[in-house]
């Protein structure tokens, strides 16, 4: 969260608590809803109501092989709701409440925006929102549609690395550079985003280009999972030194437990050697293990490995090699940790490492300079303007019921927005009418694809096979969301979708309806503010 501050740069606002960072967490008490520091603050007492890690959820399916993963780890209850969405079931004002991924990423949002308008004295209508590069369609829909609910306008979906690189390239690079390659390496809490971009000052246009060469990343890679792979350490062997004791069903011991080894790795980026202690984990059993640098990192050793995985397909999608790399771009808190810096610097031949942005902040900065632009300001006192050619993450084509093949209209890394046609015809003899289902990915075969949608077009004039001649156009916008038509040559006639209805995208009236829920849930712990400030206010009388 940053303040656009036009000509003077940007400022990082921080929070209730004089945080700059907050943490995506929500929680319910009883008859009250806590968001941030508070949330996380309860939540080893509170775990079955607190959700963390909402960005794992938003615009997947419950049945996604990942959610299913996850579920094993997380102490929040999971159902299937509309188009196997899934629905987060809390106990909230003594009864049993489900809100979707959006609803809660939504309420982070409002608190963002309520700590804004706060600092600035103002209303907030506006929002520019980051992403991980590798969020799909139905992903970044879902967060246009939280930030709906949390009342602001998304004026533009911006990839969180693409953001970082705004910040390193308006705020350190000199101007008379004449352009840099720079790789931005962004992990953080929960996704871990890899993007290959040419910084170029243009002076004599009086504009920056940030052009966006290839992007890889993992959705399902960063800190937590770090967490968890200490986690699952620790339980075995609490379970290898008390056989008769199952821990496993607990919540609220293994929400303390994850807590501990959260702030154990944390530690070893600076110690070699720490103790996770947790007092009365279980049965009133005590738990205290002492782990070593070199034993977290071979804990995690096949989480590393994907990362510089990640790393070296960036440069193959780029058909750029190592030694082109002119900068290297940490983003994101798990960036502290040793040995992803090693790797790195190791992989790039002891190139330094660009320590110059803060890598907690440096995502929500570059967001603010392009909210400044968008909304009529400037990027800085050197530069007037920004251009943005960003790419998209995934291949999308249409499959070919014939053999079930994907037809790739757009293929991944290219820029956009963009908008690409590709001529299809019909498969049987006297055919009407032609549905074309849309995919993403990159598998040769739609089964390993992710299916985005469908649309029929129908009044086709009956024709042998292969005589009819449909033009079909992908058109992806500058937040990488997607819409799809297809016009019948020979009479004109058209039929298109805006890629929602079966990404399990919210309805228009589902969202009024959760805005509006928002904005009960804001005036009741408005309410329950001010009696508890009367309360406090009367006591000291």
């Amino acid at each position: 969260m940053a303040d656009p501050k036009g000509d003077s740069g940007a400022e990082v606002i921080a929070n209730d608590q004089g945080n700059r960072l907050t943490p995506s967490c929500v929680a319910f008490t009883g008859a009250e809803r806590l968001v941030g520091e508070a949330a996380v603050n309860q939540a080893a007492l509170n775990p079955c109501n607190t959700i963390f890690e909402v960005k794992r959820l938003i615009g997947r399916r419950l049945s996604d092989e990942s959610v299913q993963e996850d579920i094993k780890l997380w102490p929040f209850k999971l159902v299937a709701g509309h188009e196997d969405r899934p629905m987060i079931v809390m106990q909230f004002n003594g009864e049993e409440k489900q809100f979707s991924a959006e609803e809660i990423s939504s309420m982070v949002l409002a608190k963002m925006r309520e700590t804004t308008e706060v600092y600035l004295g103002t209303t907030v209508k506006n929002a520019v929102v980051t992403v991980p590069v590798y969020f799909n369609n139905s992903q970044r829909q879902a967060t246009i549609d939280a930030g709906a609910i949390a009342g602001l306008n998304v004026m533009h979906i911006i990839n969180e690395p693409t953001a970082a690189a705004i910040a390193y390239g308006l705020d350190r690079m000199p101007v008379s550079d004449g352009g840099r390659t720079v790789l931005v390496f962004d992990l953080g809490g929960g996704t871990m985003d890899v993007s290959l971009l040419n910084i170029d000052p243009s002076v004599d246009i009086g504009m920056c280009i940030f052009e966006v060469k290839a992007i890889t990343g993992d959705t399902h890679l960063g800190g937590a999972d770090f967490d968890s792979e200490m986690m699952k350490y620790c339980l075995r062997e609490f379970i290898k030194k008390h056989r008769k004791v199952d821990i496993r069903n607990n919540q609220k011991a293994l929400r303390r437990l994850r807590t501990a080894c959260e702030k154990a790795k944390r530690m070893l980026s600076s110690m070699t050697e720490t103790t996770i202690e947790v007092d009365s984990l279980h049965d009133g059993i005590d738990f205290s293990e002492t782990i070593t640098r070199s034993r977290f990192e071979e804990l995690n050793k096949q989480l590393f490995s994907r990362c510089m995985e990640a790393v070296e397909k960036c440069l193959s999608d780029a058909k750029m090699n190592k030694s082109s790399v002119q900068d290297i771009i940490l983003v994101g808190g798990s960036t502290r940790i040793p040995k992803v810096r090693s790797m790195l610097q190791d992989f790039f031949d002891g190139k330094e490492l660009c320590r110059s942005i803060n890598p907690d902040e440096a995502v929500a900065y570059g967001a603010a300079i392009q909210a400044s632009i968008l909304g009529g300001g400037t990027s800085d006192g050197k530069v007037g303007d920004i251009l943005l050619l960003d790419v998209t993450p995934l291949s999308l084509g249409i499959e070919t019921k014939n053999n079930f093949t994907m037809s790739v209209v757009i293929p991944r890394n290219t820029a956009i927005p963009t908008k690409k046609v590709k001529n299809f015809t019909t498969l049987y003899n006297n055919q009407s009418s032609v549905t074309f289902p849309v995919y993403e990915g990159e598998s040769a075969c739609t089964k390993d694809n992710n299916l985005l949608g469908e649309f029929r077009l129908t009044d086709i004039a009956r024709a042998p096979r292969g005589v009819a001649s449909v033009d079909v156009t992908f058109d992806i916008d500058a937040n990488g969301v997607l819409n799809v038509s297809a016009e019948n040559k020979a009479t004109g006639r058209t039929s298109s979708i805006t890629i929602t209805d079966h990404s399990g995208r919210l309805r228009k009236e589902e969202i009024e309806r959760m805005a509006q829920e928002a904005e009960r849930y804001k005036a009741k712990e408005m309410e329950s503010r001010n009696a508890k400030q009367a309360k406090r206010t009367k006591g000291g009388k």
